[in-house]
């Protein structure tokens, strides 16, 4: 199956956010690059919040592009088999930790967000996921930091968008 058919499939079995959740259905209609960064008009993007084995923090990083505080995730790759996939290995990559486990039950939200030129969207599926014990993290390429923030700190550093990814989140654990 293709990475595009894959997005298709969970973007039709997702429940919730049914205005959204049609948009993104109609883009990948309309568009059979919308996978890729390529497209201009706007990309399916993948996305994970980490979890703290106690489930009482979250991992963010400090985007070296954007100056936020966001969750991981990045663009789909050709080799990511599933948006799941590419979810996972973003979140593996900007944080350094091995051996992070989906949150079962698919994406936790979704989220349409403008960018800079030459693209216009991110069409971003946003999953969570928890760390193991003793995981330590590691500063990536793509990140000026990675801190730890308790439940009740990140609206106080980032933006309304994460926030509603945590309030999904905790809602699903």
């Amino acid at each position: 199956m293709s990475l595009y058919d894959d997005a298709v499939l969970v973007l039709k079995g997702y429940e919730g956010q049914d205005e959204l959740r049609q948009a993104y259905l109609d883009h990948l209609a309309t568009h059979p690059d919308g996978m890729w960064k390529a497209c201009h008009a706007g990309h399916v993007t993948a996305s994970a919040l980490v979890i703290d084995p106690s489930r009482e923090r979250v991992l963010l990083t400090l985007h070296k592009k954007l100056q936020m505080w966001l969750q991981m995730g990045g663009h789909c790759e050709p080799e990511d088999t599933s948006v799941e996939a590419a979810a996972l290995r973003e979140a593996t990559e900007e944080s350094g930790i091995a051996g992070l486990t989906l949150l079962p039950g698919g994406p936790v939200r979704l989220d349409r967000h403008p960018i800079p030129a030459p693209c216009h969207w991110h069409f971003d599926v946003q999953y969570a996921v928890v760390a193991p014990p003793g995981a330590v993290q590691e500063i990536s390429d793509e990140s000026l930091d990675l801190r730890w923030f308790a439940y009740g700190e990140v609206a106080d550093v980032a933006d309304d968008s994460v926030v509603r990814l945590l309030d999904a989140t905790r809602a699903r654990l």
